[in-house]
């Protein structure tokens, strides 16, 4: 589903709206949209919106998926998240005043196709949190050239892996962990509030249902260590400024899975060449007589000088095109051209030899 409506106009709020004012709007909205509450005539409508307004929340209430959207729209959010991810980890039980209640949105999120919550039904019943690994944002300079033809970089970052010597587990080597004395392995604790079920994860295990006894020494429980990683990353030809190139399973390792890397590039200003899309644009200018006569001038491009000719009476600010002189654009063979702007250069100074021949030109035009 991911709406394409400005997520504060949906929740009736502006932008730069504190998280309290995310919250509040939100659970104002919830209550009067949910299906459940409406009659039934209006269920489906009541449920395309509480989905639309559940969305906005998850995007807005986290403070990295609304930097992104307030950055980039829409587009900056679906580069970097998929629809799951939209949802998880947002903490819809906070609006209530208490656990999570995934009883009474567990139904309508289901057509999605996956839990919203962050974590499947666990055979008795509670909810287990799985999680999908630690997500890392890396930003790579390349030149204009490079964006042009593609390259190959190698970056150097640290992130977490599996501790070796307890096999990501976290757990001391010849011990075990053990079921937890809150939740009795669940992953989950009920409490009730009105007409509400609420189960919320348990605080003492995580969701886990299990703790650790005896705690690793070579990552302190943790089940994972920082160490320094090198990557070599393929950017393909006609990338643009600001794009988010999503490397998948390169980012740190928590709790038995590996996030992602999502490099962002930017490219660095050019001495020559002005990119607009897939154009390039270059000033130049000849001189007066040049403009009138007409004459033939070598002009750079990425691949290269080549010659245009400058037809007799140019005028100032006139633009000539180089076809296919441009950048390619990203996943088609289309290629963009290179603008030529044209300026026309007056001398400040002439000789007494100049000065005649132009008055004398001068005279024959009147």
């Amino acid at each position: 589903m991911s709406t394409q409506r400005d997520y504060y106009e949906i929740l009736g709020l502006k932008k730069g709206a504190s998280v309290e004012e995310v919250k509040k709007a939100y659970r104002k909205l919830a209550m009067s949209h949910h299906p459940d509450r409406v009659p039934e005539e209006k269920k489906k409508e009541a449920e395309e919106k509480f989905k639309e307004i559940s969305e906005s929340y998850a995007v807005l209430s986290d403070p990295k998926k609304r930097q992104l959207y307030d950055q980039y729209g829409h587009a900056g959010v679906d580069s970097r998240y998929t629809q799951e991810d939209i949802f998880r980890g947002a903490n819809f039980s906070d609006i209530f005043g208490g656990g999570g209640f995934e009883d009474i949105f567990g139904n309508i999120f289901s057509d999605f196709g996956f839990d919203v919550f962050g974590g499947g039904r666990s055979k008795r019943g509670g909810y287990r949190r799985h999680s999908s690994g630690e997500d890392l944002q890396m930003r790579a300079k390349i030149t204009l050239e490079e964006a042009a033809f593609g390259t190959e970089k190698e970056i150097s970052y640290y992130r977490f892996d599996s501790c070796s010597a307890c096999s990501g587990s976290g757990v001391k080597p010849g011990s075990s962990k053990i079921t937890c004395s809150l939740c009795k392995g669940s992953g989950a604790v009920q409490s009730g509030m009105g007409f509400i079920s609420v189960s919320q994860t348990c605080p003492n295990c995580r969701g886990q249902g299990q703790v650790i006894k005896d705690r690793c020494r070579e990552c302190s429980g943790e089940g994972r260590v920082k160490k320094q990683h090198r990557l070599k990353v393929k950017i393909p030809k006609g990338v643009k400024d600001g794009s988010i190139l999503r490397l998948k399973e390169e980012g740190g390792f928590l709790g038995g899975g590996r996030g992602d890397l999502y490099l962002h590039i930017a490219i660095m200003p050019h001495f020559k060449f002005k990119r607009e899309g897939d154009n390039l644009r270059y000033y130049t200018k000849i001189g007066a007589l040049e403009a009138i006569l007409g004459t033939e001038i070598e002009v750079p491009t990425l691949e290269g000088k080549v010659k245009m000719k400058i037809p007799p009476g140019t005028q100032p600010d006139t633009t000539f095109r180089l076809k296919n002189k441009g950048l390619p654009e990203i996943n088609s063979g289309r290629v963009g051209d290179e603008l030529v702007d044209i300026g026309i250069e007056i001398p400040k100074k002439v000789t007494r030899k100049e000065r005649q021949l132009l008055e004398e030109l001068a005279r024959l035009r009147k």
